[in-house]
């Protein structure tokens, strides 16, 4: 069982000070530096992105802007309006620039979905990202599906229809790959979902990870927009920031209904892209940079997955299959998930999540992403020095 060093409790205390302060969602790794100086942190495991397509984005952005003197325009004046940036990724996805909306980040897209569009009633799969009942609105019953932890916390589609059909919810949310389990439900479920609940108002679909997932050897692409074209009540909601890693500049896009597009764009959202996001989406319908950003995204998937792998070798530990770049993981010695957290980040530099704020889960978990392949070996390391 992991115990801390009485020197480790005092920050532990700390840490625990700004979880507590970040609410439902981890302190910022910019957060802990500042507050906790003494620490020498070398891996960052709690937020989740693809380092290599990162780096892939500062080439272009240093070639482009800061070596040609161009970054001084894309800082200094306003960038385009949201529907010309829908254009831009309109020509990246196959789908109407009238069923894109823009957000500043994925979260602006939850957000102004959850207010605009549900109403008394929907249904949120549990455990899951925690936005989509927090940002429920008031006189909308938020009501749980509790994924069954015998199954890995995976969805049973005709569980889940059955549940579905017996509550009659106007909205209802699937995020694939979940978060935090990375579980998935492949094309062919997901499209049986949608054919049996043809009278939900709603049907969101969160597919911020989907760049993770694989149906096949060449790690070919998928999404839900394609299924969004056969039907109507679907919401296919993307976060930028996961599989291009760039969370920093506030990336995303809901695909939608084009009349649901034009009422929210009625309700504001005219500049709510930055500069950095629209030069983002300028390079995301351009063919060398996403000729390029697939070899890095099929790189990152291959060490992800062997990654989860080794993880699986440690006795201590249950690790849930996951196809998204992180692994959700149970301790299984006794220790407590802040022990966890507080003891990797003190002691090895790592930081991970806990898995404590997590409605749904029942045990002591921890969430742990994917990084290069020199940092998960860091990881790894640290996890079987932690037991020992």
């Amino acid at each position: 069982m992991i115990k801390l060093t009485e020197n480790e409790q005092k920050i532990d205390s700390k840490i625990r000070q700004l979880k507590e302060a970040a609410g439902s969602h981890s302190p910022s790794l910019f957060t802990i530096v500042e507050d906790l100086p003494e620490l020498n942190i070398k891996v960052d495991a709690c937020f989740l992105s693809n380092p290599y397509a990162t780096e892939l984005f500062l080439g272009y952005l240093k070639k482009e802007l800061v070596d040609t003197g161009k970054l001084r325009d894309v800082l200094e004046f306003y960038p385009s309006q949201n529907d010309v940036i829908a254009d831009m990724i309109s020509k990246s996805i196959n789908i109407n620039k009238d069923n894109i909306f823009v957000g500043n980040g994925a979260i602006e897209v939850i957000q102004a979905v959850m207010h605009t569009f549900v109403g008394k009633k929907i249904i949120v799969n549990i455990p899951t990202f925690s936005s989509y009942y927090e940002y429920a609105r008031e006189d909308t019953k938020v009501i749980y599906y509790q994924l069954d932890k015998k199954d890995n916390y995976s969805l049973n589609a005709d569980k889940y229809i059955e549940f579905v059909k017996a509550k009659n919810p106007d909205s209802v949310v699937i995020i694939n790959p979940n978060n935090p389990n990375g579980g998935y439900l492949d094309y062919k479920d997901l499209r049986f979902i949608l054919n049996n609940l043809k009278g939900i108002e709603n049907i969101i679909i969160d597919e911020s990870f989907i760049h993770f997932a694989f149906e096949d050897s060449e790690y070919s692409l998928i999404s839900a927009t394609e299924l969004f074209k056969d039907f109507s009540n679907v919401i296919v909601i993307k976060s930028m920031s996961k599989d291009f890693g760039i969370a920093g500049i506030r990336a995303g896009y809901g695909v939608m209904d084009k009349y649901k597009v034009s009422r929210l764009l009625k309700n504001g959202f005219l500049w709510n892209s930055s500069g950095l996001s629209e030069y983002f989406f300028r390079l995301y319908k351009r063919d060398d940079f996403f000729n390029e950003y697939e070899k890095v995204r099929k790189k990152y998937i291959i060490e992800a997955q062997s990654f989860f792998e080794e993880l699986l070798k440690i006795q201590e530990i249950k690790v849930y299959p996951s196809m998204a770049n992180f692994a959700l993981i149970e301790l299984l010695d006794g220790s407590t998930s802040a022990d966890f957290v507080s003891k990797m980040l003190i002691k090895y530099g790592v930081y991970t999540r806990t898995g404590s704020d997590k409605i749904g889960l029942s045990g002591e978990f921890i969430r742990i992403a994917g990084r290069t392949k020199e940092e998960n070996k860091i990881i790894i390391d640290s996890i079987k020095d932690i037991f020992n």
